[in-house]
């Protein structure tokens, strides 16, 4: 089995920074895309931003040009730099990984427990 694990979440100001991290770990035979969504209490969960094995980018419009998602191969790591927080950014937020267990195997949504980010007014 492979495991999916964020942490960085926290309170912070308006307008400061955090960085969440997104751990793939146990049976990680290959890892595609990897992505971080986030889910307010009551609403559906969204789409922040997502990267490819190759390093191809996509973010949600709210936060272009604020958040930065990034990767390591080597660690099976992501990242998400948040920057210029807004109390609109408080959520939990959600890491993604399509992880292949072995070879021959199918790829899979494996996701994260979830880690809460308060941006306080």
């Amino acid at each position: 089995q492979a495991q999916v694990a964020e942490s960085g979440g926290g309170l912070v100001q308006t307008g400061g920074s955090l960085r969440l991290s997104c751990a793939a770990s146990g049976r990680t035979f290959s890892i595609n895309g990897m992505g971080w969504y986030r889910q307010d209490p009551g609403k559906q969960r969204e789409l922040v931003a997502l990267i490819t094995r190759g390093g191809l980018t996509k973010y949600a419009d709210s936060v272009k040009a604020r958040f930065t998602i990034s990767r390591d191969n080597v660690k099976n790591t992501a990242y998400l730099q948040m920057n210029s927080l807004q109390p609109e950014d408080t959520a939990v937020y959600y890491c993604n990984a399509e992880i292949s267990t072995g070879w021959g195997e199918g790829e899979y949504d494996y996701w994260g427990q979830g880690t809460q980010v308060t941006v306080s007014s």
